[in-house]
């Protein structure tokens, strides 16, 4: 029988963190969050508070990847603290959105600024025209990378760290270089004026008119300034999906996680520090396209710098969807293994990786490229990101009192006081979502719920095929 292969290191673990990541969003969310803050305190704030909630989230993630050093992560994590069914939920959205759709719109991104090198790849052209759809040269590219990492990942976990590993380390190192530069050309002028006021909070419109929020529309423009963030600093947890191929899993994935993480959050910090040097806050909100790293690039290194920035770019988003690529397989594989996905998605092929689960990974990923609305359904999707983090994070509350003899060679940092902090700081962030901008979180509701009537029909079926076991799915 094919069994797993732990050939992942430290190093490799914490690149796949840092480099899944790590896409698009540094180099774009900030206009739309300075767009709904309006100074430079609550930029950095909100950039601030979604990197402690995510380190706070990635410590006690590692309480839960030493208890379950196995593929499959926060499915198995869910499925263990409450039920099947709460498990099938996440790898249902993770499936039909959170990753497949991430994959598609970091794919998209990469054709986007390839775009500045090759105009011949711009999204406005048209390469194909089916009357009932039209298809851009950009989606094309995009569906290309996609099948390309796809076909690389099955080929080996070895295959997938290398690129993994040397593209994160590549990235790494082209935003600290981009920081520099961009702090030796700080502009004081600019930085002073960006922090003359800047703990007002406002919405800050492209054509410059301020107005001042009433208390309770502030909470609201927080919480949508949040969705760039938390969608920015998202998949960190997918070394917990490909667990069965870290060496040392007890203790190399809670550290990874730790690691990458850090790493993460102090480059975006720099990163918006940064701006507020070189750019004016009208600037960093009407960039074009939102492109703020683009216009920052240009004034520290002139014309040459949208070249610059599109390489970064490229290389950024290109290893960023290697390790979405990597790990998402590994949840579809454990999945079908408790009978809850396509039964071949449990088998293992001659280089020891889900085969058949990549490839229809990268089918739905090449669908949701063509459709167009992906961009759309990652904003709504943050919320139910959240919501599953929670859950999460809820469950070793659960698990300490369901399965307390089971060993745990890493404990949550902080537990119980941060595990409850950051339940309450995401509970904050949902309900204000839910209140101020609900289009940020029925169709992600939606789309989870729909899998209430999927699992149940699942059942079903298993149960009219094996009456004696079809409605077992203890949790192994």
């Amino acid at each position: 029988m094919t069994t797993f292969k732990p050939t992942l290191k430290l190093l490799d673990a914490t690149m796949l963190v840092a480099g899944s990541m790590i896409g698009s969003g540094i180099f774009i969310v900030s206009a739309d969050i300075t767009r709904n803050v309006g100074s430079a305190g609550w930029l950095i704030l909100v950039w601030l508070i979604t990197g402690i909630m995510t380190l706070i989230a990635a410590v006690s993630y590692g309480e839960l990847s030493a208890m379950y050093p196995k593929a499959g992560g926060q499915y198995v994590y869910l499925k263990e603290a409450y039920n099947p069914l709460i498990g099938f939920l996440y790898g249902w959205s993770f499936f039909s959105v959170i990753q497949t759709a991430t994959i598609a719109a970091v794919g998209v991104a990469f054709a986007k600024f390839t775009a500045y090198i090759i105009p011949a790849f711009s999204e406005d052209k048209v390469a194909l025209d089916l009357g009932f759809l039209t298809i851009s040269p950009a989606q094309l590219l995009s569906i290309l990378i996609i099948v390309l990492l796809t076909f690389i990942n099955t080929r080996g976990v070895k295959s997938g760290k290398g690129i993994q590993t040397t593209f994160t380390l590549t990235k790494l190192l082209s935003l600290f270089g981009l920081i520099i530069f961009g702090l030796v050309a700080l502009k004081p002028d600019i930085w002073n004026a960006n922090w003359t006021d800047a703990w007002k909070l406002q919405p800050l419109p492209t054509e410059g008119n301020t107005t001042d929020y009433t208390t309770i529309a502030a909470l609201g423009a927080i919480a949508a300034a949040m969705v760039g963030s938390v969608f920015s600093s998202d998949s960190w947890h997918n070394v917990t999906f490909i667990a069965g191929e870290v060496r040392n899993p007890k203790r190399n994935i809670g550290l990874s996680l730790f690691l990458g993480v850090l790493i993460v959050t102090i480059i975006y910090l720099l990163t918006n520090i940064m701006y507020l040097g070189v750019l004016s806050l009208q600037d960093i909100a009407s960039a074009d396209k939102d492109r703020v790293a683009v216009s920052a690039a240009h004034i520290i290194f002139g014309q040459a710098g949208t070249v610059i920035i599109a390489v970064m770019i490229m290389i950024s988003t290109f290893g960023c969807n290697n390790g979405l690529v990597m790990a998402g397989a590994r949840v579809y594989y454990t999945m079908a293994n408790d009978g809850l996905f396509f039964k071949k998605a449990a088998e293992l092929n001659k280089a020891a990786v889900p085969g058949f689960a990549l490839w229809i990974q990268c089918l739905f990923a090449c669908a949701w490229s063509l459709s167009g609305k992906y961009g759309d359904l990652l904003d709504m999707i943050s919320f139910v990101v959240v919501v599953f983090y929670m859950l999460t994070i809820a469950g070793i509350f659960i698990l300490r009192k369901k399965q307390p003899h089971i060993e745990r060679p890493y404990k949550a940092v902080g537990y119980p006081v941060l595990p409850l902090l950051y339940i309450i700081m995401g509970l904050t962030f949902c309900i204000l979502l839910i209140i101020y901008k609900p289009k940020f979180t029925w169709p992600g509701l939606i789309i989870t719920l729909l899998g209430i009537p999927v699992y149940y029909l699942v059942m079903a079926s298993r149960k009219a095929k094996h009456p004696a076991t079809g409605s077992d799915l203890s949790n192994n």
